[in-house]
């Protein structure tokens, strides 16, 4: 049934969406990039003018420093360790350095990394004193036979392929430390002090036609019991399959690892494409089309009643987002000359082609 949907909505939208331009023989190859730090309740009467400066500067920053790589021709998976590392060091956001603190008062991080060239994937779940858990997982990914670790042994396993570690002070911030302290004393929940979903994440396709997406957190305000969110679980919080799309999410794990969305986003866009191919010359995956999946996985997140969003490049060197709050924070960048930072879901985002 799932499939019969599909392909009447590839007919359906055919007839409304462009044909993807084809690259003629001295065209360079294709590449894009798109980062996120986070996704929530993101007013403008809630920012000063000083505060989303730093924030748009941090954006563009860590944009910056993939597009240098993937302009250079470098990999989609070295890109994408390059802006989280900076996400990570920077205290505005939720993932290594700025990190939230558990119901104990500890910082435990969560990350993961997928190659779309083979699926090749690593993730860290739990783990503490790592200053880049981003490397961790991609560590895991190249030399472990493994795809998850987790807690004590993540972290030994770290030690032992001479990772860096950081005391937990170096973690901490007054305004996560506030809102901890906060949400024990007048008794709410971790989505009344967590007004935005801090996650980073980034995902990028290289000019050799390669994808690859990843995910960092410091998960919840006051996680107890060991809590893991959809960052580190591959097909929830992130996936990448060059037949297809990467995908890295933000949001209420739990809603995300129960719709497994970024799977489902890539999946759906690969039965479309695989449909198409066997379908006569029907084209169906033209600009436009990867967004109406990616909306329509969300959207199923909502029903259930969690919100956040995603970060997605496709095969074809689309980039876009989707997101049901009231902002998230992003930018993206591509050949074409596109490279732009966003906050608020009103703002304009011009073609990314």
């Amino acid at each position: 049934m799932l499939f019969r949907s599909l392909a009447a909505a590839a007919l359906i939208v055919v007839t409304t969406v462009l044909p993807l331009p084809a690259l003629a023989q001295d065209d360079e190859p294709r590449w894009s990039i798109a980062i996120h730090g986070g996704a929530g309740t993101i007013r403008r009467e809630d920012m000063t003018p000083e505060r989303e400066a730093a924030y748009r500067a941090a954006l563009q920053q860590a944009l910056d420093a993939g597009t240098r790589i993937l302009e250079e021709g470098g990999s989609a998976l070295d890109a994408i360790e390059a802006a989280i590392l900076l996400m990570e060091d920077d205290p505005k956001f939720n993932a290594g350095r700025g990190a939230v603190y558990t119901w104990e008062g500890a910082h435990e991080f969560d990350a993961s990394i997928m190659d779309g060239r083979d699926r090749d994937a690593g993730a860290v779940a739990g783990v503490t004193g790592i200053r880049h858990p981003i490397l961790l997982a991609r560590k895991v990914m190249t030399d472990s036979p493994h795809v998850m670790l987790a807690g004590q042994g993540a972290e030994q396993f770290a030690a032992e392929q001479g990772l860096e570690t950081m005391p937990p002070e170096w973690f901490g911030t007054e305004a996560r430390r506030e809102a901890l302290e906060r949400m024990k004393a007048d008794k709410l929940s971790a989505l009344d002090v967590d007004i935005k979903f801090g996650t980073v994440g980034a995902v990028a396709l290289d000019r050799d036609g390669n994808m690859a997406a990843g995910t960092s957190t410091g998960g919840m305000t006051g996680k107890r019991w060991g809590r893991i969110g959809d960052a580190p679980v591959i097909g929830a919080g992130t996936y990448a399959d060059n037949r297809s799309c990467a995908v890295s999410a933000t949001g209420w794990g739990e809603y995300f690892i129960r719709v497994g969305v970024a799977k489902s986003i890539c999946e759906r866009l690969l039965m479309v494409r695989n449909f198409e191919s066997t379908s006569a010359g029907l084209r169906a995956t033209g600009p436009g089309f990867a967004q109406i999946l990616a909306d329509s996985v969300m959207d199923d997140v909502k029903r259930l009643g969690g919100d956040g969003g995603i970060i997605l490049v496709t095969a074809a060197g689309e980039t876009l987002y989707s997101f049901n709050t009231a902002g998230m924070y992003r930018g993206r960048a591509t050949s074409a000359g596109v490279s732009e930072v966003a906050i608020y879901a009103d703002e304009e985002q011009p073609s990314d082609r």
